[in-house]
C-alpha cells in the first residue's frame, strides 16, 4: 500500500502564500502521475495541478501563474507552492497518486481570508 500525508495548510490573508507538502510512504509501486485536488464546501472536488513521472506539469486555469507543482518522484515529497492566494482558493487540498490504482491523502485545509 501507498500512504500519502499532506501538510502545510492553514489560514492566510488574500495575496499571501502557502506551500503544501505531500509525503509518500509505503511499498514501492509504479506511479505515473501525482496531483493536487481541492474541494470547497458544497462543491465537487476539482483538479488543481498534475505532474507526471517525467516532470510534465498541468494546471487548472484558475491557478495558472499562481501555483507551482513540483517533486513527487520516488522517495521525494510532492509540493504545491501557492502564491497570490484568493478567498476562492479556500478548500481542503488533497494529494493523489495514480498508478494501477489511485491513492489519496486525507487532505489539508487551506483558508484564505479577504
Amino acid at each position: 500500500q501507498v500512504q500519502l500525508v499532506e501538510s502545510g495548510g492553514g489560514l492566510v490573508q488574500a495575496g499571501g502564500s502557502l506551500t503544501l507538502s505531500c509525503k509518500r510512504t509505503g511499498v514501492a509501486v509504479r506511479i505515473n502521475t501525482m496531483a493536487w485536488y481541492r474541494q470547497a464546501p458544497g462543491k465537487q472536488r476539482e483538479l488543481v495541478a498534475t505532474i507526471s513521472s517525467v516532470g510534465s506539469t498541468n494546471y487548472a486555469d484558475s491557478v495558472k501563474g499562481r501555483f507551482t507543482i513540483s517533486g513527487g518522484s520516488p522517495g521525494n515529497t510532492l509540493y504545491l507552492q501557492m502564491n497570490s492566494l484568493k478567498p476562492e482558493d479556500t478548500a481542503v487540498y488533497y494529494c493523489q497518486a495514480s498508478g494501477s490504482i489511485e491513492y489519496w491523502g486525507q487532505g489539508t485545509q487551506v483558508t484564505v481570508s479577504s
